[in-house]
């Protein structure tokens, strides 16, 4: 269980865990490769969240992904990009949890995952919890959690070691 007051320097009070759907990059189940790689080029992302037409989540699409969609053992076919939809390469196996998360969940989830996709019940797309956000908390505990508390160093016993 995390503490509260690991938890309260983890998550500034100021800044939000979660960043919201409307200011995440993401792309839809019907458009096209192209549209995709635009999107993920320009925003200099490695992975987008895949919503369907009514904001729910379906899945991620990643420059990789594409890539293999796009390739053969000889050549890489650069016209089919626009021919081949995210719903048919997207990888619908991907790292969620609803908006009632608990923190520890989520801080084992974000070791392999760069980010988790918070959805409602409903699959709703509601945003995303960076590990760079959890990174910028640690740093924030590492430079201020002695400054604000004061730490002594438990007596251990025999028994403990």
């Amino acid at each position: 269980m995390i503490g509260e007051k690991i938890k309260s320097l983890l998550i500034d009070k100021d800044n939000q865990l979660v960043k919201s759907a409307d200011e995440v990059a993401v792309v839809g189940t019907k458009n096209r490769l192209d549209h995709a790689l635009l999107i993920l080029t320009t925003d200099k992302y490695s992975l987008v969240p895949v919503l369907d037409e009514k904001s729910r989540m379906q899945g991620l699409i990643s420059m990789p992904s594409i890539m293999q969609a796009i390739m053969d053992i000889e050549d890489v076919h650069f016209e089919k990009l626009g021919e081949i939809n995210v719903e048919d390469i997207m990888d619908k196996d991907y790292p969620f949890v609803y908006e009632d998360f608990e923190l520890e969940n989520v801080l084992h989830m974000l070791v392999n995952h760069a980010f988790i996709t918070v959805i409602d019940e409903e699959r709703t797309f509601k945003g995303i919890i960076t590990r760079s956000e959890i990174l910028k908390g640690t740093n924030r505990i590492a430079h201020e959690f002695e400054r604000l508390y004061d730490v002594t160093e438990k007596a251990t016993t025999d028994s403990v070691k």
